[in-house]
């Protein structure tokens, strides 16, 4: 079972959102704080032993708050704190305007008990490539009921994270 608005809103489980009019019937928008561009390779492994994220730069927002992204991959980071509840756990997907621009986001799932302010990859596929205010709308974030608690909780390297 997919959270309604009413019990989103009531579990708090989206907080520093920027406007009720992130809510939505099932889900709330997350929106644009930051993007930034890959300067290494990363690496990864089966037990994080070797694990080494790939570093990033901060694109800059021009004076008016426009971000202009050429084709391909980026890191975000959203306004909004998301906590799942322990009996949920979260998707995310791109907002329509988004893919009509040539542009998606992957984000992996938030399992129960993750707290933070999320990042995500957006991918630009577009030639002519992307225009992003600060603040946009990117994805929208929907809780799936578990059919119980969860007996463990989330308690890895990105429990809040950008907090």
């Amino acid at each position: 079972m997919i959270l309604p608005k009413h019990e989103l809103q009531e579990r708090k489980a989206v907080s520093g959102f920027l406007s009720d009019s992130q809510f939505q019937p099932a889900g709330v928008d997350l929106t644009l704080r930051e993007a930034f561009s890959f300067s290494s390779e990363g690496s990864v492994d089966f037990d994080n032993s070797e694990r080494k994220l790939a570093e990033t730069k901060p694109l800059a927002f021009d004076e008016k708050g426009w971000l202009h992204l050429p084709k391909g991959a980026y890191k975000v980071v959203y306004n909004e704190i998301v906590s799942i509840p322990s009996d949920c756990a979260g998707l995310a997907y791109p907002r329509s305007t988004l893919l009509r621009c040539g542009a998606f986001l992957h984000c992996a799932v938030w399992d129960p008990g993750y707290k933070g302010r999320s990042e995500s990859l957006l991918v630009v596929e577009n030639e002519k490539g992307i225009r992003l205010k600060k603040n946009a709308k990117l994805v929208q974030l929907i809780l799936i009921k578990l059919t119980c608690d969860a007996k463990e909780t989330y308690k890895g390297k990105y429990h809040n994270e950008n907090l």
